[in-house]
């Protein structure tokens, strides 16, 4: 019988999939009462108060999965976890409507000044005229990153006679009119929006993205809300942006330090906030107990597992043999998810030489996993990357050709949108590590790692040295620099890495430079 030990108050009903197992029994019960045999049990489910540390996976021998009911998982050691083989999976979108639907619930109480309003009856008065509010129907509905719970919110909108204008990097206009929204730029959804809702992961990329800049840009009276993640607005800049009378008021579920203290957006009246709440409510929290047991059951009949973290175990020696590709592949990833920041429709790797002898299907799932990792609000990985792709719309396609382009192996891939197409290629060379050889038909070499800067140009003379010149003057180093170029005089690229990451003031003054088409910076 695989044992299972459920512990953190997690409700029995959620545990149904595997009371209804014939081969799993279940013991609901804590870590430490000391009535559970911790060095039988198979299986461990948890919430938010176990913690899975080192000194806990030594005491149970024969785990084999850990299931978090709900998306964090910073109370488990995933390295620790990963070295002993031990699968952990989680449940990404059990609380997608909980999220939505108060988001939503947040909208309308901004709009309608309903949580002011309460508390002014609750103490006796009855202040009418105070509290005239602003209906939803007919007004633009800007989304920023259309993920699962964006989806679910711009469902909700159109019902109430919404337009939703989304931005959403990996939105493609095909996909954008299945989900009856209108694909914009950033700068359309905070020029036109009446309502700004963000829905991203919070990356290096949205950290302060709703910024001084940023709100500046935005329409006069804007409400703006955040149940996502703290951090993805500046919340000194809202604060003074409402404050002046820009921003007509904000909903908050999240704060960058939680619990906020004595914040200045708590002294504003037209800001109203909730203890991150999100995924607080009686089903969600159902649904995330039957969504992690429904895997840890997959699991014990010796199926793939949907939502799992970390990567599934593999013999050493195929893992010593993989490995060296794995991490091209998902460092290749990240720079089409860097340098491509657009809408993608599909995503192709080749596969050639030494390499199409190995387990393509898991290099192509790095791959992906790479792709995704700073762009969406839950872990991919190798387990979960392809259901992930075709969630959002992304055709996934592998292939394996002789030509090897004078390597030993190489890997390429092919990123496909709209109206453009991207590729690169790489190769692993024993002794030297991984390699960038062909970037975007350009052919380059370098090493994907460090902090770098990718530079699209025209080829005139002088370019290159304004670039050094610049970044010299204000003091910053360049580590490597490669240069690539298909005809004299046309288009070309650079690729520069630096000891650290380049400040966002830098890049705006390379790109202000004559003759600099794109810049786009790339963190492996």
């Amino acid at each position: 019988m695989f044992q299972v030990l459920a512990t953190d108050s997690i409700k029995e009903e959620g545990l149904q999939p595997l009371f209804e197992s014939e081969d799993a029994q279940v013991h609901m019960d804590s870590i430490d009462s000391g009535s559970i045999d911790l060095t039988r049990i198979d299986a461990l489910l948890v919430r938010s108060a176990t913690k899975v540390t080192a000194e806990l996976l030594d005491r149970m021998p024969s785990l084999k999965i850990v299931g978090r009911a709900g998306v964090g998982v910073d109370n488990i050691d995933i390295a620790e976890a990963t070295k002993r083989g031990i699968v952990v999976v989680n449940a990404p979108d059990g609380n997608t409507i909980s999220t939505a639907e108060h988001t939503f619930a947040m909208m309308a109480s901004l709009l309608r000044n309903i949580p002011q309003a309460h508390s002014t009856v609750k103490n006796g008065e009855w202040k009418r005229n105070k509290y005239i509010g602003t209906e939803l129907y007919g007004k633009v509905l800007g989304i920023i990153g259309m993920g699962r719970i964006g989806s679910e919110l711009a469902k909700r909108a159109r019902v109430f006679g919404m337009l939703v204008k989304v931005f959403d990097p990996f939105l493609t206009k095909e996909r954008a009119e299945v989900l009856g929204v209108q694909l914009s730029t950033f700068e359309e959804v905070l020029s036109e929006a009446d309502i700004i809702s963000v829905h991203t992961p919070l990356t290096k990329e949205t950290k302060g993205l709703l910024n001084e800049k940023t709100l500046s840009q935005t329409k006069q009276g804007v409400y703006l809300l955040n149940c996502a993640r703290g951090g993805i607005i500046d919340e000194i800049a809202l604060a003074h942006f409402i404050e002046k009378g820009h921003v007509a008021g904000a909903a908050l579920d999240v704060f960058e330090v939680e619990p906020p203290g004595d914040h200045p957006l708590l002294k504003l009246d037209s800001v109203i906030v909730t203890p991150h709440l999100g995924a607080s409510t009686k089903e969600a929290q159902l649904n995330v107990a039957t969504q992690v047991a429904k895997e840890i059951r997959t699991f014990l009949e010796n199926k793939t597992v949907a939502n799992s973290i970390n990567l599934p175990a593999m013999s050493k020696e195929i893992y010593e043999k993989i490995q060296p590709f794995h991490q091209l592949a998902k460092e290749m990833g990240k720079i089409v998810s860097e340098c491509h920041n657009k809408g993608i429709s599909e995503l192709s790797v080749t596969y050639s030489g030494t390499a199409a002898e190995l387990e393509t299907s898991f290099l192509t799932k790095a791959l992906l996993s790479g792709f995704f990792q700073n762009r969406i609000d839950v872990t991919v990985n190798e387990v979960n990357a392809i259901h992930i792709a075709k969630e959002r719309g992304i055709m996934v396609g592998e292939k394996v050709t002789g030509n090897s382009f004078g390597y030993a192996n190489t890997l390429t891939v092919t990123a496909k949108g709209d109206e453009e197409t991207f590729t690169v290629r790489g190769t692993y060379i024993g002794h030297y590590g991984p390699r960038i050889v062909n970037l975007d038909g350009f052919n380059i070499d370098f090493h994907p790692s460090g902090n770098l800067l990718y530079i699209q140009h025209m080829d005139r003379p002088g370019v290159i040295g304004h670039v050094g010149k610049v970044l010299g003057d204000h003091g910053v180093n360049i580590a490597t620099m490669q240069v690539g170029r298909k005809e004299a005089g046309g288009e070309a690229i650079m690729v520069l890495s630096f000891d650290k990451p380049l400040a966002e003031e830098m890049k705006e003054k390379l790109k202000s430079l004559q003759d600099i088409v794109t810049i786009n910076s790339i963190i492996l």
